[in-house]
């Protein structure tokens, strides 16, 4: 078990979970990303399918911009894992995307309009990411 500190409750510590902790944190310690505007395993309806997303950040006026998809340090990124990204997105429209296994990251940001993705380098600090996207 760990402690989830902005879910507030001890949840199992899976290799996934890990990956999720230790993502949310590097948000919050290097992106300065503010932990209230963090969510965690947000529950979604897709097609009448209930999911959760795992990470999903908002800028300060509380419209979401960011998902991130975390798997298992041991799995592969692969295909199925953007399309279930893309699949998320389908209802938040969230302009940043992002998959990691802990190991690997891939972040792209979603050009207005056409919703072709571009990779980024580095995953923006939580300002240059509210920035981009005013």
């Amino acid at each position: 078990m760990i402690l989830d500190a902005l879910r507030r409750k001890y949840v199992r510590l899976t290799p996934e979970e890990w990956v999720r902790q230790n993502f949310v944190q590097y948000l919050i310690q290097e992106g300065c990303y503010p932990p209230g505007l963090i969510g965690i395993e947000v529950a979604a309806t897709f097609n009448r399918l209930k999911k959760r997303v795992d990470i999903l950040v908002h800028d300060r006026r509380g419209k979401p911009v960011m998902i991130v998809e975390c798997k298992s340090y041991d799995l592969p990124l692969n295909e199925a894992v953007f399309e279930q990204i893309a699949t998320y997105n389908m209802k938040y429209n969230v302009p940043f995307l992002v998959v990691t296994n802990g190991m690997h990251h891939y972040a792209c940001r979603l050009e207005a309009g056409s919703g072709k993705p571009g990779y980024l380098n580095v995953i923006p600090l939580y300002e240059e990411l509210t920035g981009l996207i005013q």
